[in-house]
């Protein structure tokens, strides 16, 4: 595939969380037995197809089907980079996406040694994947604290669907200090796998891009981020030991518990250019702090 910077005219996306299709109202009481009513994500099933073969069906909030499609695929190794993608089919009605491509494509032995991972909502990688990731150099870049912070403002600062009914994960592509791509579902596997679904679609270069998700740095956070070609993952979040392994192995920049002035790097420190006066920074107001965050209080 090749890429481009930012193509002139690229709209940058970012959430919706006024959309009707994605929320909810539900009854029910309070801790005082007051009646409330609350907005609540909408999950539906998503049953995913590579040519005429069935893959997987992912629960999501599905507001960009195409994106998740093409991501899922690409970030499970079953759709190469440089597979030219023929068509995408959505039935809305069915919930069913049909990715076509010029390429043969069989994967029923693959399909047969799918494992479990540590993603919430039951995310899926294949027993394949560290040996694709193993042959990815990652480009140099660096990661100006000043980026980092701006960039983390921005995000908690941006309307919504976690503001408006929580239960939803983010995860947000970066130039510098600019968030260009926000995705939300239910899972964050599903929002970087939209992510990456449209840096495909619009040949977006990954070399001088900064991934952020508000969930936790796993193996498999780890492992698409690499995938993707991005050299830099940030979360508000926590770290595993085995993402924190896998990150050294291959030289990802990895940035966790990034929450008002603090941040911790396990991994890739010599990217980061300390160039922000820390006494210019505030720490995260109560209304922004997403779960998690009373362990770094």
């Amino acid at each position: 595939m090749q890429h481009s910077s930012n193509p002139p005219g690229l709209a940058v996306i970012m959430p919706e969380p006024g959309d009707p299709r994605l929320t909810e109202r539900v009854a029910g009481v309070d801790q005082s037995g007051q009646a409330v009513e609350i907005n609540v994500p909408v999950e539906r099933a998503l049953t995913l197809y590579l040519n005429s073969q069935e893959i997987v069906t992912m629960m999501t909030i599905n507001d960009y089907p195409e994106y998740l499609a093409i991501g899922y695929l690409l970030n499970q190794n079953m759709l190469k980079p440089d597979d030219v993608v023929t068509g995408v089919d959505y039935d809305e009605e069915l919930q069913v996406a049909v990715v076509r491509t010029e390429r043969h494509t069989n994967y029923e032995q693959k399909l047969k040694k799918r494992t479990l991972t540590s993603g919430c909502a039951q995310g899926t990688a294949f027993g394949d994947l560290m040996e694709a990731v193993a042959d990815i150099e990652l480009p140099a870049a660096e990661l100006r604290t000043s980026w980092l912070y701006q960039m983390t403002r921005s995000i908690n600062t941006t309307p919504s669907l976690y503001l408006e009914a929580g239960a939803i994960h983010g995860c947000v592509l970066c130039l510098k200090g600019e968030p260009i791509c926000y995705m939300e579902d239910v899972g964050r596997h599903n929002a970087v796998d939209k992510i990456a679904g449209w840096m495909y679609r619009h040949k977006i270069d990954p070399a001088d891009k900064i991934l952020y998700t508000t969930g936790r740095l796993t193996s498999e956070m780890t492992i698409k981020t690499v995938r993707m070609g991005i050299p830099i993952l940030i979360s508000r979040s926590g770290f595993t030991a085995w993402g924190v392994a896998l990150a050294r192995e291959v030289g990802l920049t990895l940035v966790g518990r990034a929450r008002g002035k603090r941040f911790i790097a396990l991994s890739g420190a010599e990217r980061i250019i300390f160039d922000q006066d820390m006494a210019a920074i505030e720490e995260e107001p109560a209304r922004h702090q997403r779960k998690g965050a009373e362990h770094d209080a």
